[in-house]
């Protein structure tokens, strides 16, 4: 029987979690209307993809 060792790759999932989560809290605090509340949890989705773009342009400037 062979043995696997993956409960390391489960952090990643949990810290993306909790990113996710504060990342909804924070767009939809600043989100007036109710078409801006819908685009903040889809924000609240995708925010790594802003984050690393960021990151990259300011390295490139």
């Amino acid at each position: 029987m062979t043995s696997t060792n993956n409960g390391g790759a489960a952090a990643g999932g949990g810290f993306y979690f909790l990113g996710m989560i504060g990342s909804a809290v924070y767009f939809w605090n600043v989100a007036d209307g109710f078409w801006e509340h819908v685009g903040a949890l889809l924000q609240a989705l995708v925010w790594p993809a802003f984050l690393i773009y960021d990151v990259f342009v300011a390295l490139n400037a």
